[in-house]
């Protein structure tokens, strides 16, 4: 059993937001200092008020439902604090301050979502009687901790980067004799990117390249980052694993495997010759992530068409049933079989391309989900990946640009 008081964490909220007026009038500091927390205090209520509303402003209760609220909330606050951190350097003081204040308020609502489990009770008389006691759901319990673990960590991967060995040049601002020495490191980095990530800054180290020390720390921090996102990104997929397939994705779902596949991947599958994902993969010859993500999609929608045909073909009264009653003398189901076979070249897939976006079932997994819980550690675990992704990334251009300069000293 499990219930939930989002609603009343609302109250609590914004009984803390009046304590918090209240506090202000009370200071006797500068008129500057009360002008910062009253403008604080304005931005929480405001959110808060969109949180309620379900982001409908007008009133109308046409808004979407509070865990799609939630989970726009926390993607919506990433891409204010981080969405302009292009660089390796320390998160801006206020913008931390705004990600830990309110992270902290959205994160709140997962101590009202509880579920009850029978627990001994000792009385005086030393008879042992069983009550129902109430403790954070499961998934919380193990998966927000560890969450805010792998935020802590990130934050101070980013702190880390003081007085570095390294800058960072803006694309055209590179001009001038005190620039020429670095226009190999420039150049190099740009054609590495194959300029369509143009927009991004530029690092640029000495002549000689880094030293010794600030190498290894670099590299230490960059396979920090890179488990961060590991982590990060099972905590989604396991989430996201656990979220109702909505209906509206089920009744759109092709008639044909085959033909949401392509006759081609669909040939490969059935071939004769033992079953390899990677060689099917290899043989598609994927150019792009765009196509990677198209071919995630379609393999996706047949592997549910076939697990659809699967359940018909053995009478089960529900689809999602499928693997867990099945017995192995309707594993020879042609079917059944092809499912599995997508699955396997789906996880190969994601295995292959770990920045991949979000398919279409996860999109509509996210945008129908009700859960308030499950929104919580979809979108979080989701904005971390993303950020440990970048820091990954803008390493990786460091030592690039690093390499660069030794080479050209050899």
């Amino acid at each position: 059993m499990v219930k939930t008081k989002a609603n009343h964490d609302h109250g609590v909220a914004l009984s803390s937001l009046a304590g918090m007026k209240q506090r202000v009038h009370s200071l006797d500091s500068k008129s500057d200092d009360l002008d910062l927390l009253e403008s604080e205090l304005e931005m929480m209520k405001e959110r808060f008020a969109k949180l309620l509303l379900g982001e409908d402003m007008s009133g109308g209760g046409k808004g979407v439902c509070t865990a799609v609220t939630i989970s726009n909330s926390i993607t919506n606050l990433y891409a204010t604090v981080f969405g302009q951190n292009l660089k390796l350097e320390p998160l801006k003081t206020e913008k931390k301050a705004m990600w830990k204040r309110e992270m902290n308020c959205l994160l709140s609502v997962c101590d009202y979502i509880v579920e009850f489990a029978p627990t001994a009770q000792y009385l005086d008389d030393g008879t042992v009687v069983e009550m129902m006691t109430s403790r954070p759901r499961s998934d919380i319990y193990i998966n927000l901790p560890a969450l805010q673990k792998l935020d802590t960590m990130l934050m101070e991967i980013l702190d880390s980067f003081k007085d570095t060995e390294f800058w960072y040049a803006e694309q055209g601002s590179m001009s001038g004799d005190s620039c020429r020495s670095r226009a190999g490191s420039f150049r190099r980095v740009v054609v590495q990117r194959k300029d369509e990530k143009w927009w991004l800054p530029v690092p640029c180290v000495q002549p000689g390249g880094l030293s010794d020390k600030s190498r290894k720390q670099l590299i230490e921090k960059r396979d920090c980052a890179n488990q961060i996102h590991k982590a990060a990104m099972a905590i989604n997929s396991s989430v996201l694993a656990e979220m109702d397939i909505p209906e509206t994705y089920m009744a759109n779902l092709p008639k044909s495997g085959r033909a949401s596949l392509g006759d081609t991947a669909y040939r490969y599958l059935c071939s004769a010759d033992k079953f390899s994902p990677d060689h099917i993969l290899d043989c598609l010859k994927i150019s792009s992530e765009h196509e990677a993500l198209e071919l995630a999609d379609r393999v996706e929608s047949s592997m549910y068409t076939w697990r659809r045909k699967a359940c018909l073909s053995n009478s089960k009264s529900s689809w999602n049933k499928v693997k867990d009653v099945m017995a192995e003398t309707e594993r020879k189901d042609k079917n059944f079989v092809l499912a599995e076979k997508a699955e396997t070249l789906l996880l190969c897939l994601k295995q292959r391309y770990p920045e991949l976006s979000q398919t279409s079932l996860d999109t509509c997994k996210i945008q129908y989900n009700q859960d308030v819980g499950k929104a919580i550690l979809e979108s979080y675990s989701r904005v971390l990946e993303g950020l440990a992704f970048n820091i990954v990334a803008w390493i990786e251009d460091v030592l690039f640009a690093d390499k660069s300069m030794r080479n050209q000293h050899v």
